[in-house]
């Protein structure tokens, strides 16, 4: 378990920290976007109120804390399996992405209310409309180490 605490602590602090630098130090918050390499990577603030792509998306308090609560829940049950059935080292390193990413997410909804995106990127002549944060890369990556990974080979 010491794996999913670290990979976790770890991917929630590199989340966090580039959040603060892009949206605070850069400012991207008032310049609304940074061109860094285009097409391929841009900045772009966006303020995600929903899930993935903006779904259930509504500027009610009441809809932030069930995400809030339902981030937490889906967290602690991940927790909850990987302690129970241990998976191999990749599974634990899975969920620690998994948990960090959508804690990362939590303290995005209770420090400005809504999920700070930035990241952007398009390639080959297709224009990406949405953009993405570190947490969200982790939270997908971890799913598909759980997905692929979890109940092969027991942890020692």
């Amino acid at each position: 378990m010491r794996i999913v605490f670290w990979v976790g602590f770890w991917v929630f602090l590199a989340d966090q920290a580039s959040k603060y630098l892009v949206v605070h130090f850069m400012s991207l918050r008032e310049l609304g976007r940074i061109d860094v390499f285009p097409p391929y990577l841009n900045l772009r603030m966006a303020w995600n109120r929903g899930v993935n792509f903006g779904l259930f998306s509504q500027d009610s308090d009441a809809m932030r804390w069930v995400l809030i609560a339902l981030a937490l829940v889906i967290s602690g049950t991940v927790l909850w399996w990987v302690y129970r059935d241990r998976p191999g080292r990749a599974g634990l390193v899975g969920a620690g992405l998994l948990v960090g990413g959508a804690l990362g997410n939590v303290m995005d909804r209770l420090l400005y209310g809504a999920v700070a995106d930035f990241l952007n990127m398009s390639c080959c002549g297709i224009a990406n409309p949405y953009a993405f944060n570190v947490a969200d890369m982790a939270v997908f990556l971890g799913a598909i180490g759980l997905v692929f990974f979890a109940g092969r080979e027991k942890a020692p």
